[in-house]
C-alpha cells in the first residue's frame, strides 16, 4: 500500500482549532462526512499528530491510499461540500491551499525488519 507522511506548520494560535477539528473527525459531528470523503478519495488510513517545536506547532500527517496522486487530487479539487470546507480549514490553520499542486516530501529512509 502506498504511503506518505509529511509535516506542515500550524499558524500561530491555530493549534486548538486544528485539534478540535481532528477530534470532530474521530468521534464528533464531522465523523460521517470525513469518513465518506476519505473513502471517495481512496484513502484507507490517515493519522495526524500535533508536534510542539521551538519554532511552533506542526501537524504530522500520515496517509495510505492505493493511488496517492488520485487521493490528493480528490482532496484538492473535489466540489463535494465537505472537501470544500476542509480546504478552507487547511488554508486557515496551515496557510496553504490544497487546491495548489502538492509537493510530496522526499523519502530518504525506508527500513523494515
Amino acid at each position: 500500500m502506498p504511503t506518505i507522511a509529511f509535516a506542515t506548520p500550524l499558524l500561530p494560535g491555530m493549534t486548538g482549532l486544528d485539534r478540535d477539528v481532528m477530534t470532530s473527525f474521530q468521534a464528533g459531528e464531522r465523523k460521517t462526512d470525513y469518513e465518506d470523503a476519505r473513502r471517495r478519495a481512496g484513502i484507507t488510513r490517515e493519522k495526524v499528530w500535533i508536534q510542539t517545536t521551538p519554532t511552533g506547532d506542526m501537524a504530522i500527517v500520515y496517509i495510505e491510499a492505493d493511488d496517492l496522486g488520485a487521493a490528493f487530487t480528490a482532496l484538492g479539487k473535489s466540489d463535494e461540500p465537505f472537501n470544500r470546507w476542509f480546504r478552507d480549514h487547511v488554508q486557515r490553520v496551515h496557510g496553504f491551499s490544497l487546491a495548489d499542486e502538492f509537493h510530496a516530501p522526499e523519502q530518504v529512509l525506508d527500513f523494515s525488519a
